[in-house]
């Protein structure tokens, strides 16, 4: 089939990051000496903007961490891209934040853990909570754009009120509550994380209710989690078709967990190949694109092109074949594994176990504890 054009593109500059949260999907066993050098970014971000892509976001890992993250701002605003920087926060002062913004960076979407100092710091594994609010504070000074991203799962999920409100008090334009994705550390840790119906039920009446209380003023975005589903999200609006990443050692991605969720499947780097090669012609990007690879159901479900079979990496975790439908769906012979962790979850036995059965230590990425200073 022909390739669509690309919207949007994820550059995750590094996969260094100061904090541990049990959630994290990005893989630990990286070599941080095999990231692509400044030159090579500002490459694949030309050819990003000759493909067609309208907007960047410079993710990680912590991005701050990369000391020529401006440089590389400043190259994308010259192609003519919206920039958007994805970060913890941690390590933005106000030198740094004058320095994206004079670089032409757009916004900004900084993620919390909870608006609650303790519960924040416990979930990111580090104290970090202080100093997220002191960075929000100097990019709003700056006036760049701030958007919230709130990872919501059982630990959290009754803080929602308080988490909108520190939305609201921190001057955010835009607000992600968005349920764990259950991949990387939150798979092995999804038995702690997944809320459940009840808590899911009650966070959807706040969300709602503040979504109609703050419009016009903040958008509100609240993503359920797909396990209490009956269809399956499309991923990323169908795979290989709005969106692609490069990681930080060069590969590139249809889905910024896939090299991880599903191992047999080769992905191109832009070392080897131009981006423009690997949108168009490489397996990886061609293997799940569009609607002939589906099995049944999905071949002669009404719905296969809205939402293309599901996720093709929790296709892979669930049941160990990328290519079968999405277990969240109903119609699936296999979401008898995913009814089976709901009712375990939903007990009453469930609700009394210990906080976070795992913690991600990342003990195999090498994080220099000066880069922790960012680039401010």
């Amino acid at each position: 089939m022909t390739a669509p054009r690309p919207y949007a593109f994820l550059a995750e500059v590094t996969y260094r990051c100061p904090l541990r949260c049990p959630y994290c999907s990005n893989p630990t066993r990286v070599r941080n000496d095999r990231e692509l050098t400044t030159d090579e970014w500002c490459r694949v971000i030309r050819e990003a903007a000759a493909l067609g892509v309208l907007q960047i976001g410079f993710s990680g890992g912590e991005p701050l961490v990369r000391h020529d993250l401006g440089e590389l701002v400043r190259d994308a605003r010259e192609a003519n891209l919206y920039t958007n920087l994805i970060t913890s926060g941690v390590g933005l002062d106000e030198n740094c934040a004058h320095e994206l913004r004079d670089a032409g960076l757009d916004s900004v979407q900084m993620s919390f853990q909870s608006d609650e100092p303790d519960l924040a710091d416990k979930i990111a594994g580090a104290r970090a909570h202080q100093r997220k609010l002191d960075a929000a504070a100097e990019i709003r000074a700056a006036g760049i754009s701030l958007s919230l991203n709130f990872v919501i799962h059982r630990h959290n999920i009754d803080r929602l009120p308080q988490m909108i409100e520190l939305t609201e008090a921190l001057g955010a334009e835009r607000v992600e509550l968005a349920n764990v994705q259950f991949y990387g550390w939150a798979f092995l840790n999804r038995a702690a994380l997944l809320p459940t119906q009840e808590q899911v039920a009650r966070a959807r009446e706040v969300a709602t209710t503040a979504k109609a209380r703050l419009a016009g003023e903040i958008d509100i975005f609240y993503v359920l989690p797909d396990y209490y589903e009956t269809r399956p999200k499309p991923c990323l609006n169908g795979w290989g078709q709005r969106y692609l990443t490069v990681n930080p050692v060069g590969d590139v991605l249809p889905c910024q967990t896939a090299s991880s969720a599903i191992p047999d499947l080769r992905f191109e780097n832009v070392r080897a190949r131009s981006l423009d090669w690997i949108w168009r012609e490489s397996e990886s990007f061609n293997r799940f694109r569009g609607t002939e690879w589906m099995p049944e159901p999905c071949r002669s479900c009404p719905q296969k092109e809205i939402d293309f079979g599901g996720c093709r990496c929790q296709a892979a975790l669930l049941t160990g074949n990328a290519a079968n439908t999405d277990p969240v769906c109903t119609l699936s012979p296999n979401r008898a594994y995913v009814d089976a962790l709901l009712r375990d979850l939903n007990s009453s036995s469930s609700h009394a176990r210990a906080w976070m059965p795992r913690v991600n230590p990342k003990k195999d990425v090498v994080q220099p504890e000066a880069d922790y200073a960012g680039t401010g």
